[in-house]
């Protein structure tokens, strides 16, 4: 269990919360701050899919619920910190695509273990 949470909720929770940070930095580049959730979201799924399917092993929807929990409070916790904190966005952060993404953050493992018991 120690072995379940540390890699696979501390260590891929955090892994994937700063490939998002990463991309939403890519694309202040690219497109208005305020459009830059809507950009990194759709790559944020995908990579979480592919990480959820190829990499992480749920026992239990017990298991999945518990990854949903941890990468929810990590995505919270980190965005709090890191870009409501540190970078102070001009026009706010919480907004439509933040909450989808804390939702997809929660549901998304759920899902996918779904799926696999079904197969």
């Amino acid at each position: 269990m120690q072995k379940f949470l540390m890699r696979d909720v501390l260590g891929w929770g955090v892994g994937l919360w700063f490939i998002g940070y990463v991309l939403g930095f890519v694309f202040y580049a690219f497109v208005p701050p305020a459009e830059i959730g809507w950009y990194v979201m759709p790559l944020g799924i995908a990579i979480t899919l592919y990480v959820l399917w190829n990499y992480i092993r749920m026992q239990s929807m017990r298991d999945a619920l518990a990854i949903g929990i941890g990468w929810s409070v990590i995505a919270i916790v980190c965005d709090y910190l890191f870009i409501v904190l540190l970078l102070h966005p001009a026009d706010g952060y919480y907004k439509l695509d933040v909450y989808l993404y804390y939702t997809f953050t929660f549901l998304l493992p759920i899902g996918v273990a779904a799926v696999r018991r079904s197969l």
